[in-house]
């Protein structure tokens, strides 16, 4: 990965969900202006999910993620929704993509208004709205194919809908009115006015008593917050487009609670971070992790020592002052301690992360775990990235061996990687997660969720192997 590349785990995952054909495809292949996805009027074309980086401004960096049809069906069409719902673990943002026609030819009746497609698309969408509001996953709506209804809507009227149309910030709360009637859209911001769905296409300079309502809130009998409008989209002719990007790159993430270091540190503070070079550490360069703990230092203004395990001793000496915090990589934490003294702060990069990613505390009551296992306890352990395993990697050598050693019990050791991750744990004692530098804080939040769930501790390899080692509490030492 370059320096200069935004990881996974720092980009808003924006997922696109919806039935089969709706749409999904075609729409994620305009917003990334990319032929991504294979687009097919067969049904159930998008196999697996799809995933393209990108910029979107001024939000900024993001992955789209296009998924399979949440409608499928059969042994082969249950393996995709599965695939789906895991998507839901790492979305920051949910598009639901409707089929307009398919709403609208459910309805008996030639005339359906908006408002009559709005509750039509909360019945029919109710399972996906439902699995939102769990997740706690914010959803914007967007009707697709209004091409087809080239007959019947008056272009010029949803294209003013679009217009004004918005999504409410991460965090908060779609503003409301007191009122139950929906909020409708005045003359002087439309200039037009409502029109039902009907046989023929009105005129736009038609008027009518009934203004064109934008949905709000209130008008959701699931209680979910959806935001206040409906995007409108022709995919075919680029209808809605630019406007729904609008509303997506409006969107302001929620500022992470959890700081990786900056907030540990001051402008006149000297760190020294100890980065192991062997046969794990990528070729020419440092991993993640480092990488965005150098780049905090950096930006406070601090001076930051880079250094391998073995010349630790000497830069000390070399220093004319103690260093105000040293960070370590976890497999060299017993040397590190043992050399330095101990009042020199100490701490690792994977602590760190699991204080950034929010569930530090949860892998410190963790650690309490691990004495308690016995022979024949099957342990996860679990990355969040796929590489290459060496002869002494990390996750399937070097943990495992610590663990057995310490406890000197018979475990059974599973491991999996990237983006599998069981829904099911009741058969482990134990969870064991890497750093997960790779995933997002909402997939690694997801993961840690499902382990207390299912009553099984979850702890990271740091504090493993702090704990193990006999440092964990001088290792946490600098939160409190």
């Amino acid at each position: 990965m370059s320096l200069n590349s935004t990881p996974l785990g720092e980009r808003v995952h924006i997922s696109f969900f919806g039935k089969r054909n709706a749409g999904k495809s075609s729409l994620v292949n305009a917003i990334t202006g990319q032929t991504l996805s294979v687009v097919s009027e067969e049904k159930g074309t998008t196999t697996d999910p799809v995933y393209k980086s990108m910029e979107l401004l001024p939000l900024g960096p993001v992955v789209i993620i296009d998924t399979p049809g949440f409608d499928d069906f059969g042994k082969l069409g249950n393996l995709r929704i599965k695939k789906t719902r895991e998507v839901m673990r790492k979305t920051d943002l949910a598009v639901l993509v409707i089929d307009i026609q398919d709403i609208i030819s459910d309805e008996p009746g030639d005339n359906v208004s908006f408002s009559d497609i709005y509750t039509l698309i909360m019945e029919s969408e109710k399972e996906l709205i439902a699995l939102f509001k769990k997740n706690e996953i914010p959803c914007i709506i967007v009707a697709n194919k209004v091409d087809l209804l080239e007959k019947d809507a008056s272009f010029d009227v949803l294209a003013k809908h679009n217009c004004h149309a918005r999504f409410f910030k991460f965090g908060e709360t779609p503003a409301t009115e007191t009122s139950s009637e929906p909020m409708s859209l005045q003359k002087d911001e439309a200039n037009s006015t409502y029109t039902s769905l009907g046989n023929e296409r009105p005129a736009t300079t038609a008027t009518s008593s009934e203004p064109m309502p934008l949905q709000k809130d209130e008008a959701n009998s699931t209680g979910v917050s959806l935001g206040e409008n409906i995007i409108y989209v022709s995919v075919e002719n680029n209808f809605g487009i630019k406007e729904l990007k609008r509303v997506l790159s409006e969107i302001t993430p929620k500022e992470k609670n959890h700081p990786l270091v900056r907030d540990l540190i001051s402008e006149s503070d000297t760190i020294i971070l100890v980065i192991p070079i062997d046969e794990s550490a990528p070729k020419g360069r440092i991993i993640l992790p480092q990488q965005q703990v150098l780049r905090e230092i950096l930006d406070v203004g601090a001076l930051a020592i880079v250094t391998k395990e073995s010349e630790l001793e000497k830069t000390i000496k070399k220093m004319k002052d103690k260093p105000n915090l040293i960070i370590t990589d976890s497999q060299v934490f017993d040397y590190v301690s043992s050399i330095i003294p101990e009042d020199i702060p100490l701490t690792s990069f994977s602590i760190l992360m699991a204080r950034y990613k929010g569930f530090l505390n949860e892998a410190i009551k963790g650690a309490d775990a691990i004495d308690k296992i016995q022979d024949g306890d099957t342990v996860l352990i679990a990355e969040g990235c796929t590489h290459h395993r060496q002869c002494n990697d990390i996750g399937t050598v070097k943990i495992p061996m610590l663990l057995k050693n310490h406890t000197g019990k018979d475990i059974i050791i599973k491991t999996c990687s990237g983006r599998e991750f069981p829904e099911d744990l009741s058969r482990y004692k134990l969870v064991i997660h890497c750093g997960a530098c790779m995933l997002n804080e909402k997939e690694v939040k997801a993961r840690m969720k499902i382990s207390q769930n299912s009553g099984v501790p979850f702890l990271n390899y740091g504090t493993l192997i702090a704990t193990v080692t006999g440092i964990l509490e001088r290792s946490i030492r600098i939160f409190k």
